[in-house]
């Protein structure tokens, strides 16, 4: 995604609501391409789900030490007993949901990254939905953080919702669907325009937090 096309800030601030908060905002700072595989993406997605931060790295943690720290292989991960897997902090849920997305990397239904990259977005998410564990926000997550993907809004994310709601001035969070047809006119930007959303979202929280020791 390159951050400095100025087509993209024009697309957005067509938006007179949207141009005021980027002024108040700031450039966007959405860097995707993190270094990680489709499969090493989704395996800490899948140990992180329903989990806080911390948790969720310290179970990681915890799998990755069973071999040479790094995320496992699909093919080392395949060795490792249910044992030491749960031993690590892992639910069953977890453990099954990882055990197919091993199987479905060694099969080639998860893509590598050159593959990934020549697969469209609905492709990949129709491709990798299909697997446990797996929905379609984590996709989007996939194609905004790992495949740097431009044009991805994430409507079922309760923070992008919210995000909106205050651009709007709405009594309650949009719907998805109005959400997703609201978001058309900013294509092929709406990877930015989900990036503006989560920091409106966040807007007040730190000092909310301070004042209540939250």
């Amino acid at each position: 995604m390159v951050l400095d096309d100025p087509d993209l800030y024009r697309c957005l601030s067509q938006d007179p609501p949207l141009a005021a908060a980027m002024e108040r905002i700031g450039p966007c700072r959405l860097r995707g391409s993190d270094g990680k595989t489709p499969y090493q993406a989704l395996f800490r997605a899948i140990v992180g789900q329903q989990l806080h931060g911390r948790a969720a790295e310290a179970i990681l943690g915890r799998i990755c030490a069973l071999g040479d720290g790094e995320t496992p292989s699909p093919q080392d991960f395949a060795t490792y007993t249910d044992e030491s897997l749960r031993a690590c902090g892992l639910s069953a849920a977890k453990l099954l949901a990882l055990r197919g997305l091993a199987e479905a990397t060694i099969s080639g239904v998860v893509p590598d990254p050159v593959e990934a990259q020549n697969l469209s977005d609905d492709a990949l998410i129709a491709r990798l939905v299909t697997l446990r564990g797996i929905g379609r926000w984590t996709v989007e997550m996939l194609l905004i953080f790992t495949l740097n993907r431009r044009d991805v809004l994430p409507v079922d994310d309760f923070a992008i919702r919210a995000g909106w709601q205050k651009l709007r001035g709405l009594d309650l969070p949009p719907k998805p669907a109005a959400l997703r047809a609201e978001g058309l006119r900013f294509a092929p930007y709406r990877s930015a325009l989900a990036w503006y959303l989560w920091r409106l979202s966040e807007e007040g929280k730190a000092i909310k937090n301070v004042l209540t020791g939250d």
